[in-house]
């Protein structure tokens, strides 16, 4: 007697041979995992997926607007009423971007700081997050407290720019850099995920005669890649986009301007020659002029344009680490 159809593909499958009665059950089992859709789950499905396109179109309109506005013509951009394409087309805003005097030492300063500044946060908090995760740790509770502590109460702007001038960290490269390396919140998210993984794992390792340092880089680390992509974006995000230090502590070194901080400059000029009934003409040989709106679009979208392109990169992780690696009440 020939056997089913059916029982031959599950035995080619899992490897193993199923009697007839066996063969009956997971039929019907499967059978039932294929029926068709109920009018409710029709309609579910129908209104989720309106939903979903609908909100995808308000999450995308106001990049796709910017966009739009940084194109266009200064001028004509005051006029408004611009939605997903530029009325009069004009690269005059990007033009005026990049000719800031600044634009390419600020830049090579803010991704320097951005790389340097990712990677040491990242390494910092995670040595940190693994000693306080460990359960024989002594102080561990103490030391969660102390760091959950500070993320509510600060010094003040002025004892943290004397304690920056008293460690030389001020008209330096290092003030982007040291200061944030160390975060209470990253700690607690890498901590959280690094409790949650198995004990056996690191007791296996220690019978194996395998020292922390080990346990951390081989063990611990090749499974926190979710939660430690996580945490890269968050302080690559920061970084990039950080342009208030590079005014408090470097306003006066050129050298150490960041591509934020120019970019603000820029826009300030524009605004108060705006404001004053002055126009603005950033180049000799054209008689276009930028405003506010266009030089503010063109400047939102040169920022935006790196961490769009690391991002995707990264999704795969960040949002299996932004759900597991959350912060336990």
């Amino acid at each position: 007697m020939a056997k089913d159809d059916f029982k031959l593909n599950y035995e080619a499958s899992h490897g193993k041979e199923i009697t007839d009665e066996e063969a009956k059950v997971l039929k019907k089992l499967a059978h039932k995992n294929t029926k068709k859709m109920s009018t409710g789950d029709i309609i579910f499905v129908i209104c989720n997926t309106i939903f979903l396109i609908l909100f995808t179109l308000i999450t995308l309109y106001p990049v796709l607007n910017t966009v739009a506005y940084s194109f266009n013509d200064g001028l004509d951009a005051v006029r408004g009423h611009i939605y997903l394409w530029p009325r009069k087309p004009s690269i005059e805003s990007y033009a005026t971007v990049f000719a800031i005097q600044g634009f390419v030492q600020g830049a090579k300063i803010t991704v320097a700081r951005t790389v340097l500044g990712t990677l040491s946060s990242l390494v910092a908090n995670a040595l940190l997050a693994f000693v306080i995760s460990r359960k024989r740790f002594l102080f561990r509770s103490q030391l969660s407290l102390f760091w959950v502590i500070t993320m509510y109460v600060n010094g003040g702007m002025i004892p943290v720019m004397l304690l920056y001038k008293y460690l030389g960290l001020t008209s330096s490269f290092w003030v982007y850099v040291i200061p944030g390396m160390v975060s209470a919140f990253n700690v607690m998210v890498l901590r959280t995920y690094m409790e949650d993984l198995p004990t056996e794992l690191e007791e296996s390792a220690q019978l194996d005669g395998a020292g922390y340092i080990t346990i951390f880089v081989k063990i611990i680390s090749p499974l926190c890649k979710p939660v430690y992509a996580t945490v890269a974006l968050f302080v690559a995000v920061w970084q990039w986009n950080s342009w208030f230090d590079a005014m408090l502590y470097n306003r006066l070194k050129t050298e150490y301007t960041t591509l934020q901080y120019e970019l603000m400059k820029l826009l300030n000029s524009v605004m108060q020659q705006s404001g004053s009934g002055n126009s603005t003409s950033q180049s000799t040989t054209t008689s276009k002029q930028v405003t506010p709106v266009s030089v503010r679009s063109a400047a939102t979208v040169v920022t935006m344009v790196p961490i769009l392109c690391l991002y995707p990169f990264l999704q795969r992780y960040f949002v299996t680490g932004l759900t597991i690696g959350g912060v336990k009440g």
